[in-house]
């Protein structure tokens, strides 16, 4: 596996290996030098003392500012860590035959970005052997399938059954809010939208709107009102932006199978990808799926 999501002391750790047939003090100069950094680190760094700062180039999907970091341990040409944000990065260079071997571990804020962060380290560190090796690199294309890959692997897009209903909390990446509220109510007013409701559910009355953070609306069963369904947006900077998704009143793996599908139809809108028809057979196989937990 080229990456591994662990839990540990409560906090999300993705952990990367890749071996390199260069010295440990050569990958020392290309891990840490910022000079050396701008050719794979997805921020330019700059290094004071033990104040570290990072600025991300226009073209990157998040403000410029990239904030600021602290070097936590530098022990040449073996362990380099530092914070950036809230994240702890640590890379650790071993001594390999006919080379070393390179370990980066990245405690991250937030599990649910781990789906996004893993993709994106795998490139950089794609990019950093390229560069080590002295050959050109060449960025993926192609970033959602990608993303949704690792938010499958790690769980991160199942739902839970509560007993107030059914819940679901996903990661949209950086887009933002106006944009996110966009795509799921494609210009609709007054009336709950089409994008909102999954095939299997009877929409009644718009109860709450308001864009771009609220979307609240009854469901109906056998021509009454059962409950409420919630759609609700937050947008942190440099975190990412989350959606939560509520049927109040729900159980069971059908409800959960149905949403689980809807929102990954709806996370690849926000990416700019539209799918249809209904992928029923992705229905019954996490049906099937929920109903043996």
């Amino acid at each position: 596996m080229d990456v591994e999501l662990r839990m540990i002391e409560g906090k999300p750790v993705l952990r990367f290996e890749r071996r390199l047939r260069h010295s440990p003090e050569k990958v020392w100069r290309v891990v840490t030098d910022p000079a050396e950094m701008k050719h794979w680190f997805p921020a330019e760094v700059e290094i004071d003392g033990r104040k570290m700062r990072f600025t991300f180039p226009e073209a990157a999907p998040v403000d410029s500012d990239g904030g600021e970091g602290e070097l936590l341990e530098s022990d040449p040409p073996k362990v380099f860590a530092f914070r950036w944000i809230n994240d702890v990065l640590r890379f650790e260079i071993l001594p390999d035959e006919g080379g070393c071997l390179l370990v980066l571990t990245a405690v991250v804020t937030n599990r649910l970005s781990a789906g996004r962060d893993a993709p994106g380290w795998i490139t950089c560190l794609d990019a950093l052997v390229a560069h080590a090796d002295g050959t050109r690199f060449e960025p993926p294309a192609e970033w959602l399938p990608r993303i949704e890959h690792y938010v499958r692997e790690f769980g991160l897009d199942e739902g839970v059954d509560t007993p107030a209903g059914v819940k679901f909390v996903r990661e949209l990446v950086w887009k933002p809010l106006d944009d996110v509220w966009q795509v799921l109510t494609e210009g609709t007013e007054g009336e709950v939208p089409q994008r909102a409701v999954h095939p299997g559910l009877t929409p009644g009355a718009l109860i709450r709107s308001e864009p771009p953070r609220l979307l609240e609306y009854e469901w109906l069963q056998d021509g009454e009102p059962k409950g409420v369904v919630r759609w609700e947006f937050e947008h942190v900077p440099l975190q990412g932006t989350t959606v939560t998704l509520v049927q109040e009143n729900a159980h069971g793996p059908e409800a959960l199978a149905a949403w689980h599908v809807h929102l990954e139809l709806f996370f690849a809108a926000t990416q700019g990808e539209i799918r249809c028809p209904w992928p029923a057979d992705r229905e019954e196989e996490l049906a099937k799926r929920y109903a043996e937990k």
